[in-house]
């Protein structure tokens, strides 16, 4: 049979040697995959200069599907994926001062579409807790723990289809068998 070669960018496997090998290297297919792949880890500010420029895809926003996928020319972004995208790459208010918006007027209107009952804070209540925490960081008391919500990046595939290694850690932390023996 002989050696195969496998692409990982395109998940399959072929007979190995220099015509078929250049050919998939070189071909539409493996070009577009190794496309995807590198853009699951381009800089937010990259990818939001990218988004910007393009018009939005108005299959995407009517239906919520596109035939073309990642290789659409136009923005599958909404606007409030923009503004999140924005207040990574610049700070939460960047976005809401350039448009003369308060923070009050943000909050508000992201409780409205998100539908929370999120009380509204300020930013001396926030101080307060911070100095709080402090004090009892440096006095040695244990803090009563929130555990912290992971989210995965922008653009990443579903849960479902991420290698174990870019899984998130369970809440505990990994289970270590009693009898582990490293080396």
């Amino acid at each position: 049979m002989g050696k195969r070669y496998f692409c990982d960018y395109c998940d399959r496997s072929f007979q190995d040697n220099l015509h078929n090998r250049k050919k998939h290297l070189n071909g539409v297919q493996h070009l577009r995959a190794k496309k995807v792949w590198y853009d699951l880890f381009r800089d937010a500010a990259a990818i939001l200069q990218e988004e910007q420029s393009k018009k939005p895809c108005r299959k995407f926003l009517q239906t919520g599907q596109c035939d073309f996928g990642s290789n659409c020319r136009f923005s599958h972004m909404t606007e409030m994926d923009l503004e999140r995208l924005s207040a990574q790459v610049h700070g939460p208010n960047f976005l809401w001062k350039s448009f003369g918006k308060t923070e009050e007027e943000r909050r508000s209107k992201e409780q409205r579409q998100e539908g929370a009952d999120v009380p509204v804070g300020t930013v001396e209540e926030w101080l307060e807790k911070r100095a709080k925490r402090l004090r009892l960081a440096q006095s040695n008391s244990p803090l009563p723990e929130k555990p912290s919500m992971f989210q995965y990046p922008p653009g990443w595939p579903p849960i479902q289809d991420l290698p174990p290694s870019l899984q998130a850690p369970p809440p505990r932390g990994w289970p270590i068998p009693a009898n582990l023996q490293w080396g």
